[in-house]
């Protein structure tokens, strides 16, 4: 609970293998996401749909527990760097009194990790604290619905460089 009496949202743990080599982080899950209890849950995230481009596997069709292993077959861990916040709604402007994730983790448990990639501007914001800890580091463009300024095609060609 907040000085304000409201209480904290909590995200999503880790879920990444051991032996994962990339790490796909976000900001703080949605309404939608929280509601269901799963990473990019809104029907019009395209999160699910960029990943499916960008390894040319189907991630859309199956349900939730097959997409984790789906990605953990390809390698690829899901976290976001806000572990909790305040917030009215989905969008990241509306965060508030947030909470970073225990990044140290990361060494500890995960020695072939090697690059971060960020779902949009807020969680890239952390980028440079990870490149300092000696990770290669993507911002991609937000796979949310509400950042349109590029069409999917556009965001796919630059989430593509997660296998550069």
């Amino acid at each position: 609970m907040t000085a304000s009496g409201t209480p904290l949202l909590t995200g999503f743990p880790l879920i990444m293998r051991a032996d994962a080599q990339l790490l796909i982080m976000g900001s703080f899950p949605g309404e939608a996401s929280l509601a269901a209890g799963q990473y990019y849950a809104h029907p019009r995230n395209q999160f699910w749909r960029l990943l499916s481009g960008v390894l040319d596997d189907d991630l859309v069709s199956p349900d939730y527990a097959a997409r984790l292993e789906r990605l953990a077959r390809h390698r690829i861990g899901l976290w976001d760097v806000i572990i909790a916040c305040e917030r009215q709604g989905s969008l990241d402007s509306s965060i508030r009194r947030a909470q970073a994730a225990d990044f140290s983790i990361l060494h500890q448990g995960y020695p072939t990790l090697r690059t971060i990639a960020f779902n949009g501007k807020t969680s890239g914001k952390f980028a440079p604290q990870f490149e300092a800890a000696g990770f290669r580091t993507v911002v991609l463009p937000s796979s949310s619905p509400a950042y349109a300024l590029l069409s999917f095609e556009e965001k796919l060609v630059k989430w593509r460089a997660l296998l550069s």
